[in-house]
């Protein structure tokens, strides 16, 4: 028999990630947009839109940066990876509150950003992906022929 050691915030943090999700689903009106359901932990992220970019950095630390997957589709762009966890390792420790196993974000972007020029770095735990923006269109005009 294993004992468990009882965490009294456990289901604080269960109702907040089920909130969070809630949130995401109803501003993105779309219920795939829920990462609760599909992965152990969710990264912290910030975005910051810049005149020419978007830049989204997500707080992946100890996580292999070849491990992890970033895909865009339809205008969604996903993350996906795991931290793994090693059972072994786990019984030597007293205590564990870095979440661990499998990771998935979801995130909408705007028509105005290129699909075909994204690129991602990591650099001391930090994933920082780059979405650049089209380029602006010049009006043309027309001429009509006669």
């Amino acid at each position: 028999m294993r004992i468990l050691q009882y965490d009294p915030w456990s289901l604080m943090d269960q109702l907040r990630n089920e909130m969070l999700s809630r949130v995401a689903t109803t501003a993105n009106g779309n219920e795939g947009a829920s990462y609760v359901a599909t992965s152990d932990w969710a990264p912290a992220v910030d975005i910051q839109e810049q005149e020419d970019r978007y830049v989204l950095l997500a707080d992946v630390p100890g996580v292999d940066p070849a491990s992890i997957e970033i895909n865009m589709e339809n205008g969604v762009l996903s993350i996906k990876g795991e931290r793994p966890l090693d059972r072994q390792e786990e019984r030597t420790f007293k205590r564990l509150e870095r979440p661990r196993g499998t990771f998935y974000r979801r995130f909408s972007m705007p028509d105005s950003v290129d699909p075909n020029r994204i690129t991602a770095r990591s650099h001391n735990g930090v994933l920082e992906i780059t979405i650049q923006k089209q380029e602006k269109l010049q009006p043309r005009r027309i001429t009509i022929e006669q």
